[in-house]
């Protein structure tokens, strides 16, 4: 398996605090894992994808060279690709997992999605110690984090919003240019739509999305041409 680079993107907005965001891109299906990460050194790992050894050694020598302090393991949704890292993160770090209860059937199915896909060395996921809601606030530190609940790729699907660094970590929602399968456990284009068009869409033009897979964006760039336009 090839070794995946990662990004750096800081996101800074004038007379405000920033967060630091810290793209992996893991496993075979290149998913974007993130590490976010406020001044004072709390950090929240959010769909940690990472399933080799080399992997999960360069997801845990970045936190350990930037001395953070991780405070809890978040998922958008729980297909497969976003949670091979599970185990590793949550036995590395003892810290609280959250996802919504509704991706509960999607967690459980990873084992026999890990098997089809022929993915050595998954380790099965421990249960939520958490579930999140719809506009619920996370607070990690000096980490603020509102969770948007946005199904229609996955049925427990939520995003992660900071209003104040005009942000949102996305997973399988949005993409630069498309959107979510629709095809696996969950999956519904006509609530996909729902969720882009009367929760992203509202979000403020400015606002960077970090996308599950593929590079960054923002909600005004697909305003205008996103693909999901043209159902």
């Amino acid at each position: 398996m090839k070794k995946r680079k990662h990004e750096i993107c800081i996101f800074v907005k004038k007379n405000k605090m920033a967060l630091h965001i810290e793209k992996f891109t893991f496993n075979p299906f290149q998913e974007n894992s993130y590490v976010v990460s406020a001044p004072d050194k709390s950090a929240v790992i959010i769909d940690p994808g990472c399933v080799s050894s080399t992997e999960k050694q360069a997801l845990s020598a970045y936190i350990s060279a930037n001395n953070l302090e991780v405070k809890a393991l978040l998922s958008t949704h729980c297909h497969i690709d976003h949670v091979l890292g599970n185990a590793y993160v949550l036995r590395t770090y003892p810290v609280d997992y959250y996802m919504h209860t509704l991706d509960l059937p999607v967690l459980a199915a990873a084992e026999r999605s890990a098997e089809v896909y022929g993915i050595e060395g998954f380790e099965p996921s421990p249960q939520p110690t958490h579930f999140l809601e719809d506009n619920q606030i996370l607070k990690f530190g000096e980490i603020t984090l509102e969770v948007i609940f946005g199904p229609g790729h996955a049925p427990g699907h939520v995003a992660f919003y900071s209003p104040t660094d005009a942000l949102v970590i996305s997973g399988d929602i949005l993409f630069q240019g498309s959107f979510g399968r629709v095809d696996l456990l969950g999956g519904d284009i006509e609530i996909l739509k729902k969720t882009i068009k009367e929760r992203f869409f509202t979000l403020p033009e400015e606002t960077v999305i970090y996308c599950g897979h593929g590079p960054n964006t923002s909600i005004g760039k697909e305003k205008i041409s996103n693909y999901i336009l043209q159902f």
